[in-house]
């Protein structure tokens, strides 16, 4: 099983995804601990020499100006827990929730978040123990962080609360505590405010939803030279001097992708003399659509790469050795998950062309007076349906992403009697994406076995790349011999293309696809 050790900096989107699915243990830094403990000495100092410092002696929210007492801190911290574990729907997977701890440790190692070491020692025996919170999705606003989701996160380190079995139902977060030797955590100043006041929860769909994309938008351009080879349309629009000509960065990885994929084609070679002048759109200007997808897809990375590995908790700490003071602790706005919630819902709009663009690709192989093909590639057309409806379930499936298109930033609502009033619906938007990635693999896997069955009526094999990719459909499809129910094939497909094994095994026997 792999290590990753937890600094603060170097979090990376795979890393977080290893430990999700439970192939990595983790630990904290050596030097992530100094830097926690140099922060926690400010916060220390503070309560010696009696300061005033909102989240570690005052009320929280519209009670800033209320202030709590020594002798109280600690009820303060798991008052604070208690009530703000109101989440409701439905758990969170046990991946996104070991995501959502994982995210938070690095975030507390970062050293700027004055928790005491034993918050991030329980949280890390909490992931390599696999103790994984019961956690309602629905609660966040995405800013003040993901509160109440947090929350449940935080009552479990305190032994309070629910934990995930290995059924997925639910058990006393005490039993699995008692079973480790553990005891639960006990909040000191400040401890429960930095666990529940950042963006770990967005964070984690946000990096679910980049792990599926990053292999999905492959299979995307993967799909739509199948559907070049089984409609015979031509490679020209991906020359590469027309892409040179408009050197946007995803029009240009696309249409070189196009190029690779395509190399030896024997349909294509045997195509290149047609009198066809030009194809409908959704072939020609496929480099422009999916190269647009791919460049909001590598915003998305780089907006996520940064986040892993902020301090978003409220307030900071900055230590200053050689001048203590008030300085060193600033109340600001990190917990604000604006610039997530808007990159969230940009690619959700993204996808979304990719999806619909697709739908129309499937509409050209099905239709015989523009594709030359058999009715609906049925066997014996009138008589038979052939794959007809698989376009139906494409448009439903695209229907369902129009509606994750819409976005989510757009509606704030003011909270904690008007001293919270602009918020950014992250988790919304980061869960949203997360859906809409789903709905997107549907819509591909019905191009795919229109694609693969169109391929069948062509006496040339298409290129290699395609050849790999028909070979894997066929192992869950079978051609069609008649009409038939075709639905668990879609769903199995489907399934397929959330995944990376097909991949994996398509660039292990002809090569990396370049990214």
């Amino acid at each position: 099983m792999t290590h990753i050790s937890l600094d603060g900096h170097t979090l990376t989107a795979s890393e977080v995804m290893l430990i999700a699915r439970k192939k990595a243990t983790v630990s904290v830094s050596s030097d992530a601990l100094e830097r926690v403990h140099s922060a926690r000495s400010v916060v220390e100092r503070i309560l010696a020499n009696d300061e005033t410092v909102y989240g570690i002696n005052t009320g929280f929210g519209a009670l800033v100006h209320q202030r709590i007492s020594a002798d109280d801190l600690t009820q303060l911290q798991v008052n604070l827990i208690r009530s703000h574990a109101t989440a409701i729907g439905e758990l969170m997977s046990s991946e996104s929730v070991r995501a959502m701890m994982a995210v938070r440790i690095n975030s507390l190692a970062k050293g700027n978040s004055g928790v005491h070491p034993h918050v991030l020692e329980h949280l890390v025996q909490f992931l390599n123990f696999d103790i994984v919170p019961a956690i309602p999705r629905i609660g966040s606003l995405g800013a003040s962080g993901d509160l109440a989701p947090l929350s449940h996160m935080a009552l479990s380190l305190i032994g309070e609360g629910e934990v995930l079995d290995e059924n997925g139902t639910t058990e006393p977060t005490v039993n699995r505590l008692t079973e480790h030797g553990m005891i639960p955590l006990e909040l000191r100043a400040k401890d429960g405010l930095s666990l529940i006041n950042g963006t770990s929860q967005m964070c984690s769909f946000l990096t679910l939803a980049e792990q599926r994309l990053s292999h999905l938008l492959i299979y995307a351009d993967m799909i739509l030279c199948t559907s070049i080879e089984a409609r015979q349309a031509s490679v020209q629009p991906a020359d590469e001097r027309v892409h040179n000509a408009r050197p946007h960065h995803g029009q240009l990885a696309v249409s070189k992708r196009i190029r690779a994929l395509l190399a030896h084609s024997p349909i294509l070679a045997s195509h290149a003399d047609c009198d066809q002048v030009q194809d409908a759109y959704s072939f020609r200007c496929a480099p422009q659509v999916h190269g647009a997808v791919y460049e909001r897809f590598s915003s998305l990375q780089h907006t996520l790469d940064i986040e892993l590995n902020s301090a978003t908790d409220n307030p900071l700490v900055f230590p200053d050795r050689s001048n203590p003071g008030p300085h060193e602790v600033v109340s600001q706005g990190n917990f604000h998950g604006e610039v997530l919630a808007l990159t969230a819902d940009s690619m959700s709009a993204a996808i979304f062309e990719l999806g619909s663009i697709s739908e129309r690709r499937i509409d050209q192989m099905l239709d015989p007076a523009r594709s030359g093909l058999p009715a609906f590639l049925a066997t014996d057309s009138g008589l038979e349906s052939g794959l007809m409806i698989v376009q139906y379930v494409a448009g439903a499936s695209l229907a369902e992403l129009h509606g994750h298109a819409a976005p989510r930033t757009i509606f704030s609502t003011s909270t904690s009697a008007g001293q919270e009033d602009h918020v950014s619906m992250g988790a919304t938007a980061c869960w949203n994406l997360l859906q809409a990635t789903e709905r997107l693999s549907e819509v591909l896997a019905c191009e795919l076995v229109v694609a693969c069955e169109a391929l069948e009526l062509n006496s040339n094999q298409p290129s290699p790349y395609v050849v790999a990719l028909k070979k894997r459909v066929r192992t869950i499809v079978a051609p069609l011999e008649g009409d038939r129910s075709t639905s668990a094939d879609l769903i199995a497909v489907a399934k397929e293309l959330l995944d990376s094994k097909w991949l994996a095994r398509i660039e292990a026997e002809l090569g990396r696809i370049e990214r």
